[in-house]
């Protein structure tokens, strides 16, 4: 059985403040797990968006896809999405819009309904730490997914 909520944060743990959507998953699954009240939900990680990601979005009923971003207002930003074929549809990694858009191409029917939850940071070199804005937006950014989670 596929959990009708799916959270996807994509990023690179070893560059600096891109392992917020990593580090967001990781802390928003044990938060689930003390809210019971939002039934199934399924995590999951990757460095970067690709086509096959599309299927991990079979049998959802809503989709928050959590990014590291250095332009979104700060601490972070949260907004619907729909299917796009952008630039990224034929590059290495995918913008969460091109994945809806392969949904689309794949399946008979819209894609579920998807959101992006940017988290503003500032450090994304080879070797860097979690910068301190990016902590701090870590947090801000778990409470909104807590509302989103509650029907905000």
């Amino acid at each position: 059985m596929t959990a009708p909520t799916l959270i996807f944060g994509w990023g690179n743990p070893s560059r600096g403040d891109d392992a917020l959507g990593p580090l967001f998953v990781e802390h928003f699954a044990e938060l689930a797990r003390r809210h019971p009240e939002w039934g199934e939900v399924e995590c999951l990680t990757d460095f970067q968006l690709q086509v096959e990601h599309a299927l991990d979005l079979q049998g959802r009923r809503r989709v928050l896809f959590v990014d590291a971003s250095l332009d979104a207002p700060a601490p972070c930003s949260l907004a619907r999405i729909e299917a796009v074929r952008d630039d990224s549809f034929t590059t290495h990694a995918m913008s969460p819009q091109a994945v809806l858009k392969v949904y689309t191409d794949i399946e008979d029917g819209p894609p579920p309904p998807a959101w992006l939850l940017a988290i503003r940071g500032e450090r994304f070199e080879l070797g860097e730490s979690l910068s301190d804005v990016a902590r701090h937006s870590l947090q801000t950014a778990l409470q909104r997914a807590a509302d989103w989670m509650d029907g905000e």
